[in-house]
């Protein structure tokens, strides 16, 4: 079974039914058996997002979900990884990337990913395959 990561433009679109990228995403979400990486930062990003939207309680309901996911992994930083992903963004200074984009792809790395749930062109232009680009 592959595995691929999920980014907040994933999370964002299947919470948004306005969303360009929604049937995308549910239907992967509805059919797809792969295992789904996230981290804790790309959950931060969410709720931040949401933190004045009337659809704030739906963060709880999709943590919740993807807490309990048999076939869901959700990675905490510590160290390292944040000091991995600050050298990262720090070095590449030609690129619009945010320090969550930064620890989504050393995440990756270390995980062997390429495929990654989002249509952000900052993942293609880390190298890897963005499942939800139109």
């Amino acid at each position: 079974m592959n595995t691929v990561f999920a980014d907040t433009y994933y999370f964002i679109a299947l919470l948004n039914p306005k969303d360009s990228a929604h049937t995308r995403a549910s239907d992967f979400s509805r059919t797809s058996r792969a295992h789904v990486v996230s981290s804790i930062c790309v959950f931060t990003e969410l709720a931040d997002g949401l933190s004045r939207s009337p659809h704030r309680h739906l963060f709880r309901l999709l943590w919740d979900d993807f807490e309990r996911g048999p076939h869901t992994r959700l990675v905490w930083p510590d160290e390292s990884l944040y000091r991995r992903a600050i050298d990262l963004y720090d070095a590449r200074r030609d690129k619009q990337w945010s320090l969550t984009d930064c620890i989504s792809f050393v995440i990756m790395q270390e995980h062997g990913l390429t495929e990654a749930l989002t249509g952000d062109h900052h993942f293609e232009q880390a190298g890897f395959r963005a499942l939800l680009k139109e």
